[in-house]
């Protein structure tokens, strides 16, 4: 039940990924994990580069601890077991898989090759997307804060 826990998790993800993308509008949101040369485009751009909002990078971070922290408890707090580690390893296991795949599956073959997450005037120039550096940096920190999720939700799921 657990790895297919694990496969809904990824699967739903990717569907979010793909709502949330196909205009500017939504693919603003998401401008953080662009390449350097598209969010400078953007930025610059008469129409686009007013409507962007940024959030500090600790802000998301901690943004996205809560939210993962939370949802791998809840999907974890059927299956607990007693004492930390059990707990913990299933949801260091979960997180970091999905970590796993919105690197390699969402961001290095969809996100690179799709073009829902191009914005207007840039739907011709593909290499502009191709660019991984903030893709591997979002999954570094992913792998710290899938880390952290698991101690907070493994102790949490320890005390029940």
């Amino acid at each position: 039940m657990f790895i297919v826990k694990t496969i809904c998790l990824c699967l739903i993800f990717w569907g979010l990924c793909y709502l949330g993308t196909g205009t500017d509008e939504k693919n603003l949101k998401g401008l953080s994990a662009y390449p350097d040369a598209i969010q400078r485009k953007v930025k610059n751009d008469s129409v686009l580069g007013p409507q962007v909002k940024s959030m500090s990078p600790v802000a998301s971070f901690l943004s996205n601890l809560l939210l993962y922290t939370v949802l791998l408890l809840l999907i974890c707090f059927f299956e607990r077991e007693d004492g930390f580690f059990p707990n913990f390893w299933k949801v260091l296991v979960m997180g970091e898989s999905l970590n796993l795949f919105d690197f390699f599956v969402i961001d290095l073959l969809w996100w690179r090759h799709t073009k829902r997450v191009r914005f207007t005037g840039t739907e011709n120039q593909p290499e502009l997307y191709c660019d991984p550096k903030n893709h591997l940096i979002s999954f570094v920190k992913g792998i710290v804060m899938f880390f952290m999720a698991a101690v907070i939700a493994g102790l949490i799921l320890s005390c029940f």
